[in-house]
């Protein structure tokens, strides 16, 4: 498990390991997520071009985007 110490100032230095797990480097940017729990997820932000592509599932078809209105509605319909 990693530790780190709050400044008076509310700063903090993230450790190594936490570091290499989120892939951050200088100038990355952080989001944190607080649970209803109390716990707080920490993730490193992307930016829109990163997220292109993440979706493709290599030997299956594209879908078009009436294939997926058609396939909405019809559960909709289902409901």
């Amino acid at each position: 498990m990693s530790e780190s110490t709050i400044t008076i100032k509310g700063q903090t230095t993230l450790p190594k390991t936490v570091r290499q797990a989120l892939e951050l480097g200088p100038g990355d940017r952080l989001r944190y997520v607080i649970l209803d729990d109390g716990q707080v997820r920490l993730m490193r932000t992307r930016a829109v071009s990163e997220l292109a592509g993440m979706l493709h599932r290599p030997g299956r078809p594209p879908v078009s985007l009436a294939d997926m209105d058609e396939a909405i509605g019809q559960a909709a319909r289902d409901e």
